[in-house]
């Protein structure tokens, strides 16, 4: 199986440099830069030199560089391979720009001891390093790193499978299970690999897979599926893969495809940087040969060509964003929605739909009694219950669980026996006060001539209920449905997102019934069933081709979609690959902080547009006038009025970052 790369994020490759080891350390470098350094030329209250600190300056500088600038330069170099000059590009412009002419500053003033004054921008170069890195550190920890998609799919098999050879048996190693093994798998353990069932018969939980919220009965010749969870009986296999090769790992594989193809969402504040990059490089060589030939100075030239490149720093574009994402995932984090993508809050911007699976996501997952009917007036409901309750208790599976749950929330103990067991693919049988009782499904009563009502049965089915009878002497005298419960906040999410416009989808692997009816109580126009993953994933794809689209799910099913959307969020006791494969994980399972967080995407998104506006504005009023656009009507900015409004628009930039809240 394939490595999972991390994906989304600025600094490609890069994002995993620690930012906070770097800041610090660069911070330490900067300090006695920024002191003994003048600011574009202009002497600070703070600042002084001593015989010697412009040597101490420059040593300090050149490690600043090396240390400090290498994720820039890499990054910049990664840029310009694609064609594609950003942000990083910008930033090791000003860094080597203002570097480089400080070390030329530095040989005319101290070395040569010229008589023309050059002016250093050694200041200018450790605060561009100090505050680019700071933008980059907040930006990560802002973001919450996913654990290995592999790590996951290995909890969700087990580490064993039992051999069977003739009478012996043999536990080895998942991985060295190959096709055509016979298998067994014991009562309440986990199926080892995919393959078709041999001998016997049973009920496997797949709803953590596959999104069917009903255990499915497997019968000789049927297919099981690797990592979902026999029930209480035993049964043999013949594996039709190798250990490690089925189902959960084509899951994994897509997942991966997908998020190795997902492409980089090219942020604003990257496309803002490209452009300041070619404004800048056009509008510096301009000044230069316009200045060199017209004054005739190319000293003056030179100054105004490295003003504008330096000038065109962004030391408030560089914040603008990861300020306003710091701001606003820690907003998320305190609503209980961790965001591990911070692309997320640009990618919701034009939402137009919301896909959600069903089984985990809009219901709890689990199943409760919905109805408790007596269909013979001999016994009560009272009395159906009772028998009911006698038999479950000698199971573990999750619909015995469900019933005996609801038995003791009314005080039913049932009635003391001994004499029960587990009918292999049927249900339970047993005997009580003299009485043959059985716990079976409607293929029981078909296949053994008992009479029942159809109609009731198809009435239960179709809502989505799972059924169950009560058989006494060989008559069907009382019934049981239970379903998967809506989650109490569902029909709110689905009314909030009709009211911003935005079209809730179902999609699912459960039956055509279930999902149709949760669909229809709603009021959900668009809904799917029975989607494999394969499915689920494409059909995102397609709607995501003309239509921004937001998953939510929980299962090993939901994966690939949820790397396919546009955005996702994994429901939190969802399986740990859908946390991993989606950019958001929803904490508290509550689903009213979906539309807690697209109200906050939508303020992220103005609050980023309005950073963006105040740090490039900055940038598209100090460029012209560093280069002298003005300079026949006497207006030329000064290097000090330079600084004040470039402190000025980071100041701004901070605040406004701050202002964000829900």
């Amino acid at each position: 199986m394939l490595k999972m790369e991390g994906h989304g994020g600025m600094m490609g490759h890069h994002h995993m440099m620690n930012f906070k080891k770097v800041f610090f350390v660069s911070l330490v470098l900067s300090i006695p830069i920024l002191v003994l350094s003048p600011m574009m030329g202009v002497n600070l209250p703070f600042q002084f030199t001593f015989e010697g600190s412009e040597i101490v300056v420059l040593v300090l500088a050149t490690i600043l560089l090396i240390y400090g600038g290498r994720p820039f330069f890499s990054g910049a170099v990664s840029e310009l391979k694609d064609r594609k000059p950003a942000m990083m590009t910008l930033v090791s412009m000003g860094l080597g720009v203002s570097y480089g002419y400080s070390v030329y500053a530095f040989i005319m003033n101290d070395i040569i001891k010229s008589d023309m004054h050059v002016m250093n921008y050694f200041w200018e170069f450790a605060s561009l390093t100090l505050i680019m890195l700071f933008g980059h550190w907040m930006e990560m920890k802002s973001l919450m790193m996913s654990n290995s998609e592999l790590d996951s799919i290995a909890k969700l098999l087990p580490s064993t499978a039992i051999v069977v050879n003739g009478d012996k048996q043999e536990e080895i190693a998942l991985d060295q299970v190959k096709q055509g093994m016979r298998l067994l798998v014991r009562a309440n353990d986990k199926v080892p690999v995919d393959g078709i069932v041999d001998e016997g018969s049973a009920v496997v939980n797949e709803s953590i897979i596959t999104g069917e919220s009903k255990p499915i009965m497997k019968k000789k010749q049927d297919q099981v599926i690797g990592g979902s969870i026999n029930g209480n009986t035993s049964f043999y296999m013949i594996a039709s893969h190798n250990g490690q090769e089925g189902y959960l790992s084509q899951v994994l594989e897509l997942v991966q495809t997908t998020q190795n193809q997902k492409t980089k969402i090219e942020t604003k504040s990257n496309q803002v940087a490209g452009w300041l990059f070619y404004i800048a490089l056009t509008v510096g060589i301009l000044a230069f040969i316009i200045w060199g030939v017209t004054g005739k100075d190319w000293n003056v030239a030179m100054e105004r060509m490295i003003s504008v490149f330096i000038i065109a720093c962004p030391h408030a574009l560089g914040l603008a964003i990861p300020l306003v994402i710091a701001r606003a995932t820690g907003i998320a984090a305190n609503q209980g929605v961790l965001i591990k993508n911070k692309n997320v809050w640009e990618s919701v911007e034009n939402l137009e739909y919301l896909a959600m699976d069903k089984t985990g996501t809009l219901t709890q997952g689990s199943f409760e009694v919905t109805n408790l009917l007596s269909l013979n007036k001999e016994y009560t409901e009272k009395e159906v219950f009772e028998y009911f309750v006698t038999l479950e208790k000698h199971s573990s599976h999750p619909i015995a669980l469900s019933i005996l749950k609801a038995a003791e929330s009314k005080k039913i103990e049932g009635y003391p026996t001994d004499d029960v067991e587990l009918v292999q693919g049927v249900g339970m049988s047993g005997n009580v006060n003299g009485k043959d009782i059985k716990i079976v499904n409607e293929d029981y009563l078909i296949s053994n001539n008992i009479s029942y009502d159809k109609e009731l049965y198809d009435t239960y089915s179709k809502e989505g209920n799972t059924i169950s009878y009560l058989v006494i002497d060989n008559v069907a005298v009382g019934m049981v449905t239970l379903a998967d419960q809506l989650r109490p906040e569902a029909m709110d999410l689905i009314k909030n997102l009709h009211d911003m416009n935005i079209e809730p989808i179902m999609m699912s692997g459960d039956n055509a019934d279930a999902v149709k009816t949760i669909a229809e109580y709603l009021g959900i126009k668009k809904y799917y069933a029975q989607l494999l993953p394969q499915d689920k994933a494409d059909k995102v794809k397609e709607l995501k081709k003309d239509h921004p689209i937001m998953m939510v799910g929980d299962g090993v099913n939901d994966a690939p979609s949820l790397a396919n959307a546009s955005v996702s969020m994994a429901i939190g006791n969802g399986t740990d690959v859908a946390k991993d494969s989606a950019d958001m994980l929803l904490v508290k399972n509550d689903l009213s902080k979906i539309t807690m967080f697209l109200h906050l995407a939508k303020k992220t998104h103005r609050k980023m547009k309005e950073n963006l506006w105040w740090g490039a504005g900055y940038n598209i009023l100090a460029i012209p006038l560093a280069a002298g656009v003005f300079a026949p009507i006497g207006i030329v900015l000064s290097p000090a009025i330079g600084a004040i409004l470039m402190s000025l628009s980071t100041i701004i930039v901070a605040i406004n970052a701050m202002r964000l809240h829900l």
